[in-house]
């Protein structure tokens, strides 16, 4: 909701969100015109942090791959008892950067850490980490396997993943992203995978949702290591509802003082 459409809805006195980002909403529209933003947060805390994993393992083990190998009968006509042309990669031993720290990033640090992973958690961009448990940006980008991206979408985190950081990868790590589409630069994405800077892009969001005819990471989709789902990392049925309760109460609350 821009600022010209809210300044057009004199009676509106909450925004209730369905999600918690509000990056699609003109938060300074709302505070000039004294309407209440609410968003809904926690109620995915399950359902993200195992989407995640589903996306890294898929990409790492070029699952949906082999699956279409199986089903398109290139195993029968292979001939041996196993098909092994795209390597798999554990997920044991290897180094977890996770940039964006809150209850999704440090339940995914969780999980990680089950699978043997190493976790490092990157500090904000350009600044010192506050303690022992960050380590630097550049260098999360530098020693990651893997790098998963959990922030929010502001300006300071639009296009983080950019041609210059891409450049800084330098273990050739898979990108996993269930946080806001425009943190990745596409273009820049794609030209680091078809330039083999990094192995592969598993991603639940897009610059513009639904996804545009012409995203040039459409133009990877055929590729073992890239995996795309449709912005549901979220929805699960118990996520679901979690939210419509969460929502609800919230909703009530505001109409009880009001």
């Amino acid at each position: 909701m821009s600022a010209d459409v809210i300044a057009n809805l004199p009676k509106l006195k909450l925004i209730q969100l369905t999600a918690t980002g509000m990056n699609n909403v003109d938060q300074d529209a709302c505070a000039k015109h004294n309407i209440a933003l609410y968003n809904v947060a926690g109620y995915a805390v399950k359902s993200v942090p195992e989407h995640t994993f589903m996306l890294m393992l898929t990409a790492m083990r070029a699952g949906i791959y082999y699956h279409e190998k199986v089903a398109d009968g290139t195993w029968q006509d292979d001939g041996n008892f196993c098909l092994l042309d795209i390597p798999l990669i554990d997920l044991e031993d290897k180094t977890l950067g996770i940039i964006g720290v809150g209850t999704i990033g440090k339940r995914v640090t969780d999980i990680a850490r089950a699978f043997g992973m190493t976790v490092l958690w990157a500090e904000h961009q350009g600044r010192t980490p506050r303690n022992e448990d960050y380590t630097a940006f550049d260098e999360v980008l530098a020693q990651s396997d893997v790098l998963s991206l959990h922030c929010p979408l502001n300006e300071q985190t639009k296009h983080i993943i950019n041609k210059d950081t891409l450049a800084k990868m330098a273990k050739q790590p898979l990108v996993v992203n269930v946080a806001r589409g425009g943190i990745v630069d596409s273009q820049a994405l794609s030209d680091a995978i078809n330039n083999e800077q990094i192995i592969g892009y598993a991603t639940d969001v897009f610059e513009q949702e639904p996804i545009v005819k012409d995203d040039p990471l459409l133009t990877l989709s055929n590729h073992p290591r890239v995996i795309f789902s449709p912005h549901n990392a979220w929805g699960s049925k118990s996520a679901q509802e979690t939210l419509w309760q969460i929502l609800s109460k919230q909703v009530s609350e505001f109409i009880d003082k009001h």
